[in-house]
Order: C-alpha cells, then structure tokens, then sequence
C-alpha cells in the first residue's frame, strides 16, 4: 500500500489540450460564480488563507497559538509576538495573496504533469492544519477537504485526478481575486474596517484600499500567469 500510494504521489501525465484545460477553466467559473459553488469554495479559500497567515508568522519567528475556521467563512490566526515590525506586517498581508500563490503553484505542477502531486499537497497542507485548528467546525472542514482529496488522488483513475486537480487550481485562481473584490465591498460596510488590509494599515501607516489594491493584483497576476501556464504553457 505504501509503495502504491508513493508512485500515484509521484506519477506524471501529460498536459492537457489547451481546448479541454479552457473547457475545466469554463467549469471552475461556473463553481466561483455559482451561489452555492462559491459558498463551498469560500472554505476553502479561508482554509489557505490562514494557513498563509500561519506560515508566514512561523517563518518570522512568530508564536502560533491557534486557528479557527467559522460557519460564515470568516477565519482567525492568532499568534503571539511583537506587536508591531516586518513579521506582524508580513503575516497580516500573507492572507488574501495565499490562494493564488497555492494555485499558481498548481499551475506549475499540472504544467510539469504532477496532477497527483498537486492534489497530495493539497491532503499535505489540511493535515498541517490539523495541529493547529482550534474549533470543531474547522476541524470539520479541514477534515473534509483532505479526505476529499486524499481518496480522490487514491481512488480516482488517472483522467478523473487530473481533470480535478485543473478544476481545483482554475477554481483558485478564479476565486482568490472574487475574494479580494468581497473583501472591498465588506470595507464599505459599517463596521467592515477590521480586515487584513485595516490591520496592514495600522501598522505601516499605508492607507486600507492600497493594500487592497496590492493583494488584487497579486491575485489577478496569478491568474494571468498560471492561466497562460494551463493552457498555452
């Protein structure tokens, strides 16, 4: 079992056609865009948001402490340190941009064949989390995603894994920057100031819509660049 479960880890394909890789784009925009579609890949994107914010504080030397992930898509990092500096910065803008550096990173892998891969570091990253979820409604997600993906990789025939590893990365990459739009207009509501981009603002003295600009086009570049890698790379 465990020399299975290393070559399907391992295994490449063959990229797919640029038409069909359009055709998986056109079925992540239906997921994005769809209510429902949306409402489950939301949880996802949180769950690698604060994984984002977990990673970074960690890699400066920050304390974890915890995660939770709640029923309305909302999520909590907390780390202990020094209250202001570069690795405050650093983990409060790690956020939003993480979706879209994990699904150009996909882009990458399915570009070089590792479809399989992708969809174990996908399992990889939510058993990470695990240690660190402090809520049984983020366990719960946690559990569900990387289970998910985990016997899809197992299970699935090699056409299947691929197919849903470029419906996975088009989703996140399609989804990261409608997530930074949202973002936005929850700032226009009253009492919407205490987001990433707030907190950002408070410690470097940049104004919130600057910082909301930046993860925007750092999402939106990742689609450019892992979209053209999709299809055309």
């Amino acid at each position: 079992m465990i020399t299975d479960l290393a070559a399907r880890l391992v295994a490449r394909n063959q990229p797919l056609e640029p038409a069909m890789a359009g055709m998986l784009a056109a079925v992540a925009a239906l997921i994005t865009f769809s209510p429902i579609g949306y409402g489950v890949v939301r949880h996802l994107l949180t769950l690698i948001h604060e994984a984002g914010h977990a990673l970074i504080a960690v890699l400066t030397g920050r304390r974890l402490s915890g995660i939770r992930l709640h029923s309305d898509t909302s999520g909590l990092t907390v780390t202990k340190g020094r209250p202001r500096g570069l690795g405050m910065v650093l983990t409060a803008l790690a956020g939003y941009p993480a979706p879209a550096v994990v699904a150009l990173a996909g882009a990458v892998a399915l570009h070089q064949g590792y479809a399989a891969t992708l969809l174990w570091g996908l399992v990889g990253l939510s058993a990470l989390m695990l240690l660190m979820i402090r809520n049984f409604f983020g366990l719960w997600v946690v559990l569900a995603f990387g289970i998910s993906f985990g016997a899809l990789s197992y299970l699935a025939p090699s056409h299947i894994v691929v197919g849903a590893a470029y419906v996975v990365t088009w989703t996140l990459l399609l989804a990261a920057p409608r997530a930074v739009i949202d973002l936005a207009q929850a700032r226009r509501r009253p009492g919407g100031q205490g987001s990433d981009a707030d907190q950002a603002a408070r410690l470097t003295h940049i104004p919130a819509f600057v910082w909301v600009g930046v993860f925007f086009i750092a999402c939106l570049a990742a689609l450019v660049v892992g979209g053209y890698l999709l299809i055309w790379g």
